[in-house]
Formats: structure tokens, sequence, C-alpha cells
């Protein structure tokens, strides 16, 4: 395995952890939104919930746009 395929498998799992990352985070905030007894409580679940989805949206497709290789002459 070449060092360009070592790095592609690294960055590869990092940009899965953060999906996975976010997906655990929803999963955090729809459990405290449901559990949660007072309206704040809700208000956070779902604010967490939101945050989540938005990092499981914009980072992976961040970090791969600024680790993409250039094009070859």
């Amino acid at each position: 395995m070449t060092e360009a395929d070592m790095l592609a498998r690294k960055r590869y799992y990092l940009i899965a952890g953060v999906n996975l990352l976010g997906a655990a985070g929803a999963f955090f905030g729809l459990v405290l939104a449901g559990r949660s007894t007072d309206w704040y409580g809700q208000v956070l679940g779902g604010a967490i919930v939101l945050s989540a989805l938005y990092v499981m949206a914009v980072v992976p497709r961040a970090m791969a746009r600024r680790w993409k290789s250039p094009p070859e002459a």
C-alpha cells in the first residue's frame, strides 16, 4: 500500500467518523427531547438534533473539498 493510499484511507475514516458522531449527537438530542418533561429540555434537544444534522451535512463535504486532489495536467 502506497503512502497516498494510506492517507486516503485515513481521510475516509475521518469523514466516516464525523458522520458517525453527528448521528450519535442527533440520537442524543432525540433522547433528550423525548425524555424531558420541561419545555426548555425539549427545545435544547431539538437544537442538538438540528446542529448534529448540520454537522452531518456540512463538515464531511467541507473536509472532502479541502482534501480533494489537484487535477492532473
